[in-house]
């Protein structure tokens, strides 16, 4: 019994030592981070005024051949709930889904 005794007090130590380097290193980063201080950045001077682009717009682009080729994509229309009738699919249109889905059944 003795022997685990002094067992227990030499662990005991060793985690008090890492316990107490664990406590030192937290304590210099947060003076690190807390009280040093920072070096001051030189202000910038920026140009008092820019100089303006011109923009230009190239409208006859618009008026190209291949732009007229094109052909505009068909108009999607509301969507339609197809219910089957003994050999028939009639088209009806109205809500699908239940009014709160995470309702059990």
């Amino acid at each position: 019994m003795a022997i685990t005794f002094l067992q227990q007090k030499k662990t005991q130590k060793k985690l008090i030592l890492v316990f107490v380097g664990v406590i030192l290193i937290t304590a210099v980063i947060v003076w690190w981070g807390l009280f040093k201080r920072e070096a001051e950045v030189p202000a910038v001077e920026l140009p008092s005024a820019l100089p303006e682009k011109e923009i230009k717009i190239n409208f006859e682009v618009l008026k190209s051949p291949f732009l007229k080729e094109l052909q505009p994509f068909p108009e999607i229309g509301p969507f339609k709930e197809t219910i089957p009738v003994e050999g028939e699919t009639e088209e009806v249109e109205g809500k699908i889904g239940r009014e709160n889905p995470f309702t059990p059944y």
